[in-house]
């Protein structure tokens, strides 16, 4: 058998997509698909044609042709069993047998057909393998990759660990009134003291690109290469600057990112041999007049195992959410057994869960319109006077279980009109000139502290206080989910486990 060529084309004989198995030019491919709807003969019932040097082996589908070229000595028996092969091909990357379809996925049917033939001979291979070559899926990838995301969690952890080493180091030595260390190892030069906490911060916080080693130290004498400690100075320059013109607010917040970003990063405390993380993000965004456009909860399970004894386990969920989230479970995970007793575990009780990788095992999403279910009802009321405009804005905590912690509410103001007034608030606040915003602060808001409210005065017009932002983070989850025990599939035995609970905001606006 040679095949010459396979090609899609219209029943006028217009290529859509054709492979040429052997040196074969554009014009000759073309001339011998025209030709091919000259050659067939309507009163008869054929799945091949012949010309003095090749032979047509074709089947119709709806609108288009699948056409074999091949030489008139080739097996015809063989030639058909291929035309099928390719036939059933077409449908698993085509959901309709049409011309712009095929022309949309043109490439994936290439490389499909070059998986059943090579060099004009077919190779001997299924529909199912063609689908595994074409799709490339290594398990030595998935291995290799996973292995690299376990090194790099544990790379960062590490990272964590020495920067708050030498945060705590920074903070020892200022309060026995010595020099802060310089943390550095660049060239012959450290970064001092003030713009090492930046420098960790941003480490901290930026974890998600890839950090470059530090050359080592050279020996000391002179040297031209780039010194870090100049420009240290230059940046706590600039920072006295900022303050000497009023600007006193960056370094509160400075040291407000620092602290959120350990809080945000530092490891769990007790983390025990399985251990679950229980996340929730919340996407709200509110009308200033009233009514909750838009509220969207996703929530996720992450399980994560370190002991290869505690593999085979089932985790006991209690579900008291009355809300109406909607459920889903892992596709590995017995979906009938959840069901049944709201227990998690595998659809094989003889396998193990993954070793030392955080594995989703149930995930659950909220959406309403409904106004009852916001957790934090933000309240702005604008109005204009002589001077400009007196703006009162309060809060109420309408889920009573929910603590809050670290509240910021952002109001945009006016550029160009200077700091506002403020008149009563409960809390603190911030006013950074340059974003032209006031930041609300609120350490804690829960059913002891559940409504709270701000005044201030400032010129503008009431539409320059809106959008409001909101966010916040809280160790209490939203929809009442939770793992209330662990126990090993064999014996029932319970095990010991430690959960982390965290629900945070993704957006939330009042516009």
């Amino acid at each position: 058998m040679v095949l010459l060529a396979a090609a899609v084309c219209t029943k006028a004989g217009k290529a859509i997509v054709s492979r040429q198995f052997v040196e074969m030019t554009r014009t000759r491919i073309e001339g011998l698909l025209a030709a091919f709807p000259k050659l067939m003969n309507t009163g008869k019932q054929h799945t091949f044609v012949e010309t003095e040097s090749v032979r047509y082996v074709y089947q119709p589908m709806e609108k288009l042709y699948m056409v074999l070229i091949t030489t008139k000595n080739s097996n015809i028996l063989e030639d058909l069993e291929t035309l099928r092969l390719f036939s059933r091909v077409i449908p698993e990357y085509c959901r309709a047998l049409e011309e712009n379809e095929i022309s949309e996925h043109c490439f994936d049917l290439i490389f499909a057909f070059d998986e059943i033939v090579a060099l004009g001979y077919r190779e001997n291979v299924n529909l199912a393998q063609i689908r595994t070559f074409t799709e490339m899926d290594s398990h030595e990838e998935k291995v290799f990759r996973a292995v690299r995301e376990t090194q790099e969690r544990e790379a960062k952890a590490e990272m964590r660990r020495k920067a708050k080493e030498l945060q705590q180091a920074r903070r020892d030595a200022e309060r026995q009134g010595k020099k802060a260390p310089g943390f550095g190892g660049f060239g012959s030069s450290a970064v001092s003291g003030g713009s090492t906490a930046a420098m960790i911060t941003e480490t901290i916080i930026e974890t998600d690109k890839p950090k470059v080693a530090p050359a080592p130290a050279r020996p000391s004498g002179p040297s031209k290469a780039l010194k870090l400690g100049a420009k240290g100075k230059e940046v706590d320059n600039f920072v006295d600057k900022l303050k000497s013109e009023g600007e006193t607010i960056m370094s509160s917040s400075m040291g407000k990112r620092t602290s959120e970003a350990t809080k945000v990063h530092a490891p769990p405390i007790n983390m025990e041999s399985v251990h679950m993380k229980i996340e929730e993000k919340i996407t709200l965004t509110c009308g200033r007049d009233g009514g909750l456009q838009n509220m969207e909860l996703h929530g996720m399970i992450m399980l994560r195992i370190s002991d290869d004894k505690y593999g085979r386990i089932r985790l006991h969920v209690e579900n008291e959410d009355k809300k109406g989230v909607q459920l889903q479970t892992h596709p590995n995970v017995d979906k009938k057994l959840f069901t049944a007793e709201s227990l998690i575990g595998l659809k094989n009780p003889e396998k193990s869960f993954p070793v030392n990788s955080d594995v989703g095992v149930l995930k659950w999403r909220l959406q309403t319109t409904e106004e009852s279910f916001i957790p934090l009802t933000i309240n702005c009321w604008p109005s204009e006077s002589g001077n400009g405009c007196d703006v009162n804005i309060e809060y109420e905590l309408q889920e009573d279980n929910l603590e809050l912690n670290d509240v910021i509410i952002t109001i945009p103001l006016p550029s160009g009109v200077g700091a506002p007034v403020i008149g009563e608030i409960d809390g603190e606040y911030r006013h950074d000139s340059r974003r032209n915003t006031l930041e609300w602060c609120l350490p804690v808001i829960d059913a002891k502290n559940k409504s709270g409210s701000l005044e201030f005065s400032i010129a503008g017009q009431p539409n320059d206080f809106f959008p409001v932002q909101v966010s916040f983070v809280s160790k209490k989850n939203y929809c009442n989910i939770q793992v209330t025990k662990v126990t090993q599939v064999d014996g029932n035995s319970p095990v010991r486990f430690s959960t982390e609970t965290t629900f945070l905001v993704d957006k939330y606006e009042i516009l």
